[in-house]
């Protein structure tokens, strides 16, 4: 069959959303209602006929319904792609059809409704005004980042001295919870070693304990926040018998030869320094470029407003969901806990979900505009920078991308990065000094 004659009505419901209103001649009706009994004749076996000689008027009465379920697919089909392609519309969805039905010597109607490809012109993407960290490393930071190390192998050790309880302090104790004066098995412990002031206990059993000596016994109250995960003990009170049985604290070795032992690939004391500064200045170059980066996707965002398709972010928010799943189970979690929780996370990721499309097409436009490429040697030149991270061979990891079909992607990821420098290289960027006092970005907002 050629094109189909069809009188079409476009609304557009909104700057994504188009309402297609299709109504086919009878004439056209027909003839697909025809095919759809030839083709049914051919396979029916009906009592009295032989097959492909069934009468028209009895295959009416068998498979009425068929034949026209048939039709409609077809004329929908096919008048429906041929709008699209006539009318340059970008579909990015399966649409919602609503007909009635098929009627005797009548035309057919039927409508579309499809949401399409957002289409804007990026704006103001040149001179974005963004700031870029500079952060020296310090002996202070080297200092930090050794204490750490020394906490990784650090002992507890008892105290010896008759003193209180300090935040700080370990406190090994026995502990008997009551829930309207009922001891509950599941609030008790015995030998439970508690890090006075890391707020791991329920609010307000912590800073109880602090004043308290070895073999010392009390009875602390405290209430059950209202959001607690028990639902049974949430906004209750609860009374603790507690006794401390021992008292630790956190000793951590020496900064000395004994300790560099602990390290195959250092032989002195300054080898290892000279690496804690190299792994600071590589972590701190790396999050200044992600956080200009982030700046500058902002301001990008800031200046460009325009709608996005639903279907858009609900297929983001399903990919995100499935990677937390996914994450959750090579974690060790049950397969099916893993994909309860995830699907409850589907309002967390809207608002992330909706920022990352709309980035993504965004920086696709601004490429399209500024004629930005990915050639074969950054696919190659990528390939190898993974081959050698993970010290595999580069053949292998390309062949591991092309068989599970992870190419495209890698050259979306490469576009959108080649795209970023560009903006940046363009970008007016202003030097801000930083220091571990500064507070980040995260900080801000979370201060907001």
């Amino acid at each position: 069959m050629g094109d189909l004659a069809a009188d079409v009505k476009i609304e557009e419901l909104s700057s994504v959303k188009k309402k297609l209103s299709l109504e086919i001649p009878w004439a056209e009706v027909k003839t697909e209602l025809d095919q759809a009994y030839r083709t049914i004749g051919r396979k029916a076996k009906v009592k009295g006929f032989r097959p492909g000689k069934t009468p028209r008027k009895v295959l009416e009465q068998l498979y009425k319904r068929e034949a026209e379920d048939e039709a409609i697919t077809n004329l929908i089909s096919k008048s429906y792609s041929q709008v699209l392609e006539e009318n340059k519309i970008m579909a990015v969805n399966q649409p919602d059809i609503d007909q009635t039905g098929i009627e005797s010597e009548k035309d057919f109607t039927y409508t579309a409704t499809v949401e399409v490809e957002p289409v804007f012109e990026p704006a103001d993407y040149e001179g974005l005004a963004v700031e870029k960290e500079q952060h020296e490393v310090t002996e202070a930071d080297i200092n930090a980042r050794i204490d750490q190390l020394r906490q990784m192998y650090s002992t507890l050790e008892s105290i010896e001295e008759d003193r209180d309880i300090t935040e700080g302090d370990f406190a090994l104790i026995d502990f008997e919870g009551k829930l309207d004066g009922e001891v509950r098995k599941e609030m008790s412990s015995e030998s439970y070693l508690l890090e006075v002031g890391a707020k791991t206990f329920i609010p307000g059993f912590e800073e109880q304990v602090i004043g308290m000596k070895k073999d010392e016994s009390k009875e602390i109250s405290v209430t059950f926040p209202d959001d607690y995960q028990a639902e049974d003990f949430a906004g209750k009170e609860a009374v603790f018998s507690v006794t401390v049985k021992d008292l630790k604290e956190k000793k951590m070795p020496d900064l000395d030869e004994e300790f560099i032992k602990n390290f195959e690939k250092y032989e002195t004391i300054d080898d290892l320094m000279t690496d804690v500064r190299e792994t600071l200045e590589k972590e701190h170059a790396t999050r200044i470029e992600t956080n200009l980066k982030k700046n500058i996707v902002d301001r990008l965002l800031e200046k460009n407003e325009f709608e996005l398709p639903a279907t858009y972010i609900n297929r983001q928010v399903y990919y995100m969901m499935l990677d937390a799943e996914r994450r959750m189970v090579s974690n060790g979690m049950n397969a099916e806990k893993a994909k309860e929780i995830s699907f409850n996370l589907h309002e967390r990721f809207e608002g992330e979900a909706e920022r990352m499309v709309r980035t993504s097409l965004l920086l696709g436009k601004i490429a399209e505009k500024e004629s930005i490429k990915v050639e074969d040697e950054d696919i190659e030149n990528r390939l190898k920078d993974f081959a050698g991270r993970y010290a595999q061979d580069y053949e292998t990891v390309k062949e591991a991308y092309e068989k599970n079909n992870m190419m495209e992607r890698l050259k979306d990821e490469i576009l959108e990065q080649k795209t970023l420098e560009f903006l940046e290289s363009k970008a007016d960027v202003t030097i801000v000094e930083v220091n571990d006092e500064t507070p980040s970005d995260e900080e801000k907002a979370g201060d907001e």
